[in-house]
């Protein structure tokens, strides 16, 4: 007997179709996705705070249209430059440009923020009254963009303060040592889109923004430098080394001797190279030098919430020899918004290795 559906063929199309976004599912990960922990949740479980649930919201929402930005660069043509230079003298690529809009828009309207500073922009943004909340944010919209065009990863990074009691918001509430940053985070854009953050005095957390629901779901609960140390890698700009000091040139020397030396990674984006360091771990070195004695990198946006990702997973995050002796990048407090400093990030055995030389340097080191 000829089988015939009780369902209209139009029907049993659309059902077909809806059901072959989601074939890629297996049954397992469709029961997890009934119980899945996403940010908002994960925050508010956390904080106990709506307002910083808020702002979290609005940096994923801003880093959910950045990804898919650099996702469509190469058809939507959004690859060269935008014919202008950001705040430190760069030349702004056209995705710079329009990350950095998606970023302020959607933190000036959530309705928690009072003060911004961006990479992208000489002057802090300061938020109209009707909209200004209690937070001052400094970002990095699209770090490592210099790389956008060969399609190379590129990340975000961001920095929370809480503006002090009393002050109605001003750049003042920004320029404060690393010590009291609320929470700091980056988002890495590649094969997949991963946030990952923490908050004063807590765990770090990763987070992957799922595409079949739209939300960043916990995925690294806890993450820590390998307890061994992990991966021996080292990871810097070697082009720069002959007007690193001595210690650091010796270093990096050590690393390359021995019977099984360090293998050399680096990508150019610090997001990028962080974000390994820490899963894998070895060793990032940005160090202050004779051509850039203050350093590279920006300390309010790079520095410091990388900072604060890196000792709160267990590892170490040293400025080097920087102004006569060797800091931590926490203890170092901005004078202006884009002021740089030097970065040593790592796990303890491999930053005991830069250490060493200080050592015999003469120059005082802390202890690990």
């Amino acid at each position: 007997m000829e089988y015939s559906s009780r369902y209209p063929s139009a029907l049993i199309s659309i059902v077909c179709r809806s059901l072959s976004r989601f074939s890629h599912i297996n049954f397992l990960s469709y029961i997890h996705l009934q119980d899945v922990s996403t940010l908002n949740r994960f925050v508010m479980a956390n904080t106990r705070d709506p307002d910083l649930v808020i702002l979290m919201n609005a940096i994923a929402t801003s880093c959910k249209l950045i990804t898919s930005a650099v996702q469509r660069a190469g058809v939507g043509n959004l690859y060269g430059l935008a014919g202008e230079v950001n705040s430190t003298g760069d030349d702004q690529k056209k995705l710079d440009v329009m990350s950095n809009d998606m970023m302020i828009n959607a933190l000036v309207n959530s309705g928690v923020c009072c003060v911004l500073v961006s990479e992208e922009n000489e002057e802090p943004i300061m938020v109209p009254k009707e909209l200004s909340g209690k937070y001052c944010v400094a970002f990095d919209p699209l770090d490592g963009s210099s790389n956008i065009d060969c399609n190379v990863s590129v990340g975000t990074i961001f920095s929370v303060y809480e503006k002090r009691e009393g002050s109605d918001g001003t750049v003042e509430d920004l320029l404060r040592s690393g010590a009291e940053c609320l929470c700091a985070g980056y988002v890495a854009y590649s094969s997949a889109c991963e946030l990952v953050f923490t908050f004063k005095g807590k765990s770090v957390h990763g987070f992957c923004l799922d595409p079949t629901i739209g939300e960043f779901v916990h995925t690294r609960p806890n993450m820590m430098f390998p307890q061994d140390g992990g991966k021996k890698i080292y990871s810097c700009n070697e082009g720069n080394s002959n007007y690193w000091d001595k210690p650091i040139q010796d270093a990096v020397a050590a690393f390359k001797q021995g019977p099984k030396p360090y293998s050399a990674r680096y990508v150019g984006s610090m997001v990028a190279d962080i974000h390994r360091t820490l899963l894998y771990g070895g060793i990032y070195i940005y160090p202050a030098d004779n051509k850039s004695p203050k350093g590279k990198l920006r300390c309010l946006y790079e520095g410091i919430p990388m900072a604060m990702i890196i000792e709160q997973a267990g590892g170490i995050a040293s400025t080097g020899l920087f102004e006569g002796k060797i800091q931590r990048v926490l203890e170092l407090t901005p004078d202006e918004i884009h002021c740089k400093c030097p970065i040593i990030m790592g796990g303890p055995r491999d930053i005991g290795v830069v250490y060493e030389q200080y050592k015999k340097a003469g120059i005082e080191t802390p202890e690990l």
